[in-house]
């Protein structure tokens, strides 16, 4: 993989995915935003970690919503599992990334720019037991209002209920990561040179998700009265040295 395959799916927008999906050159990975090595083979690995960590999946006759769901093999896990299980399932996306997935009785389609969907958001209230969106917050972060994001998410969560907010970002875990050795020989290896990574601590990094956002969605959570943890990826997933996850529980 080259700086020109990561530069390509910086910084894309609601509308940019959008775009992605319409284009039929990509494979479903790069539709979704990733180069092809990020997600290949990967999948099923993140799927089972993602089970582990949201265990009302594994339960029976669960309201599931998927929210930008995108094209690729996760969501198709997803759909097989929920079809297992008994589950309602609701896909959030653009119509343009929906148009990839199949259709069946137990899944619900739903072509919007979440949460600007507020008749669904009505009529689930307090009703959703497992609320997977995974490789979404950073876009989310950078382009609209976080905190509305969350507060309506969790105005879904049923008793019990279970939000998994997958695969973030953390600048700060990056940059941690880079410092050490083991980040070192990571960056030579990736590069094919003996320099060293820079790293900057205490710095604003603008448009990224740092330790300072993640603590205050923490603390939002809580003090909103739910549990709400971060979570650390396996090493075996393909960014676990500089992504995380949170998992949030209405009690």
């Amino acid at each position: 993989m080259n700086r020109e395959d990561l530069d390509r799916f910086k910084n894309i927008t609601f509308e940019g995915f959008k775009a992605l999906a319409q284009d039929d050159s990509l494979t479903p990975y790069e539709k979704i935003g990733f180069p092809n090595s990020y997600r290949q083979d990967k999948e099923e690995i993140i799927f089972r970690d993602i089970t582990n960590k949201l265990g009302n999946l594994n339960k029976r006759n669960k309201v599931v919503f998927d929210i930008g769901s995108g094209c690729s093999g996760l969501p198709l896990m997803l759909i097989e599992l929920c079809r297992k299980k008994g589950h309602t399932l609701v896909l959030i996306d653009s119509a343009d990334m929906l148009r990839h997935l199949p259709d069946a009785s137990h899944i619900v389609k739903v072509p919007c720019r979440y949460p600007e969907c507020e008749s669904l958001i009505a009529d689930y209230a307090k009703r959703v037991d497992a609320i997977l969106t995974y490789s979404v917050l950073h876009y989310v972060f950078a382009e609209s209002n976080l905190f509305n994001f969350l507060d309506t998410s969790l105005g879904l969560l049923a008793d019990q209920g279970q939000m998994l907010i997958g695969d973030i970002p953390n600048i700060s875990k990056r940059k941690r990561f880079f410092n050490s050795l083991a980040g070192v020989r990571f960056h030579q290896e990736f590069t094919g040179t003996r320099e060293s990574p820079p790293v900057t601590f205490n710095n604003i990094e603008t448009r990224q998700i740092d330790d300072a956002v993640l603590f205050s969605v923490l603390l939002r959570c809580r003090s909103s009265g739910f549990d709400a943890y971060l979570l650390p990826q396996p090493d075996d997933l393909p960014m676990a040295n500089r992504r995380e996850d949170l998992l949030i529980v209405r009690p």
